[in-house]
């Protein structure tokens, strides 16, 4: 059994960054991609990031793109979204996700197999 451990949320100003993580238990973390997804009030879940096994492909959502960057350290069997120029919008509970195979794309057309509790961002202006 898989566990995902997000942790990093918190409330800040526009403009500010902040840095979420996710820590893996279980053997072959570095096998798999990984994702970061949101789910703001009264919305769908929506993709974020994903970056794939080895961490030398990443894939960004468009409302992501250019602001957030994700990464994995393998050895921690930990993936980081480092979020900047963070907007009110950006406010959601955010999720990390394992996919069930090792590219970017299994995270983004596949159905992650295992999922974190999720950590709140607020972000007010």
């Amino acid at each position: 059994q898989v566990q995902l451990v997000e942790s990093g949320g918190g409330v800040v100003q526009a403009g500010d960054s902040l840095r979420l993580s996710c820590t893996a238990s279980g053997r072959s973390f570095s096998n798999y991609a990984m994702g970061w997804f949101r789910q703001a009030p009264g919305k769908e879940r929506e993709f974020v990031a994903a970056i794939n096994w080895g961490g030398g492909v990443t894939y960004y959502s468009d409302s992501a793109k250019g602001r957030f960057t994700i990464s994995r350290d393998n050895g921690k069997n930990t993936v980081y979204l480092q979020m900047g120029s963070l907007k009110p919008e950006d406010t959601a509970v955010y999720y990390c996700a394992r996919s069930s195979g090792s590219s970017t794309t299994d995270v983004v057309q596949g159905i992650p197999d295992y999922w974190g509790q999720g950590t709140q961002v607020t972000v007010f202006s």
